[in-house]
């Protein structure tokens, strides 16, 4: 049997602003041709289908017409809902969907209600962990302990239960798979993760998981291998510049009688790079070392002593799809003995405290023309508090 870990589609997301629909769309693509190509049994989806809990009409419609896409190439889904979903609107409709082979669990209520699969000589019992809020759901599952790790035991818990009983009354191998949307230890995260929780406790020890066939993980966005069964498949696409050296893409595991064999990862890599660029502007407009970053998404930091004028405009000249643009000089002469504070209270008059600022924020002090400008607009204002 064939299953493909996937999680973290977050559709309907933007970067930086800019729209990233029609990189989702590639990568609806880039899955259904891979769900053919490698003749894949089971998808497996580990929360965070949309970026938000009111998911946009766009995000709504493209997932129902990849439902649709996924449907038509027989393939069988277990989808479960991450911190950005909301549960009850990713799971209306459970019931009815599961006669076209897809299995939501965004409920506590069917934590050990797993999606059965046959395979030849064996079967696979898939259970779907929804992101479980401690706060609300401790009390369901009897936690008076803080935090993921009590809440995320008492679920497996139920898992492990229902999993033993299918295995003493099965008369074939049955194999356990779990899908969870957590915060693993040992796990890599990256900018574009919404915190799980405050003060460390969202950190869930690998070893819950160690005992099943195969723990599908959601939540982090790299891809990344806690163990031979224990994985990330991480977001499909990049939702941040952390994530600019990234492999994008999903597990593809083979089970058998004996359980997982091998376990080969999928690569989709995106049509628009994610480059991160630094020097002086001079350099990054005409040096041809940069020119592979002009259809990028970019992430600019200059070096300049002072702060150019019309930096960003300039830039997009060459870099149409900037997004980011940061300064940090490196040649700019520092007084460590005099803080911002400090330079300010030492200003006598308006005039200094405005070039001041300027100078801090800017990093560059004002020009003569934008001193006489400054000076101009304190008389003026100078003035009509005389007036009043």
């Amino acid at each position: 049997m064939r299953i493909l870990h996937t999680s973290d589609w977050h559709l309907g997301r933007s970067f930086h602003q800019a729209s990233l629909l029609g990189a989702q769309r590639e990568f609806v693509d880039r899955l259904v041709g891979t769900i053919e190509a490698e003749a894949v049994d089971v998808l497996l989806v580990s929360g965070d289908v949309y970026d938000r809990a009111l998911p946009s009409v766009d995000a709504v419609k493209l997932f129902d017409d990849t439902l649709v896409r996924l449907r038509d190439t027989g393939v069988r889904m277990v989808i479960t809902s991450g911190n950005h979903d909301s549960a009850l609107r990713l799971g209306f409709g459970s019931a009815l969907l599961e006669h076209a082979g897809l299995h939501l669990r965004t409920r506590v209520a069917d934590l050990a209600k797993p999606a059965v699969f046959a395979g030849d000589g064996f079967e696979v019992a898939v259970y779907g962990l929804p992101y479980l809020e401690p706060r609300m759901v401790a009390e369901s599952l009897s936690v008076t302990e803080p935090g993921h790790p009590p809440v995320v035991a008492a679920a497996l818990e139920r898992v492990r239960a229902d999993l033993a009983e299918r295995q003493e009354a099965a008369s074939v191998p049955v194999h356990g798979i779990v899908l969870a949307h957590v915060f693993a230890a040992g796990g890599a995260g990256s900018d574009s993760e919404r915190e799980l929780s405050i003060g460390g406790l969202e950190i869930v020890p690998t070893s819950f998981f160690s005992d099943f066939a195969y723990a599908a993980l959601g939540h982090l966005h790299g891809r990344q291998t806690l163990g031979h069964n224990v994985r990330y498949s991480g977001s499909p696409i990049p939702y941040s510049f952390s994530e600019a050296g990234h492999s994008k893409g999903a597990w593809l595991l083979e089970l058998g009688p004996k359980g997982l064999g091998e376990v080969r990862g999928i690569d989709w890599p995106a049509s628009k790079e994610l480059r991160i660029l630094r020097g002086k502007i001079d350099e990054l407009l005409t040096e041809p070392a940069y020119a592979s970053a002009q259809d990028a998404w970019c992430q600019i930091t200059l070096t300049d002593t002072h702060r150019p004028a019309g930096a960003m405009e300039r830039l997009r000249g060459r870099f149409p799809d900037t997004l980011v643009l940061n300064f940090e000089p490196e040649d700019r002469a520092e007084d460590p003995h005099h803080s911002y504070a400090q330079r300010l209270a030492a200003a006598t008059s308006p005039v200094q405290v405005c070039a001041g600022f300027v100078d801090h924020v800017r990093m560059r002090p004002l020009s003569e023309v934008e001193e006489e400008l400054v000076v101009s607009v304190l008389d003026q204002v100078k003035s009509e508090k005389v007036q009043a």
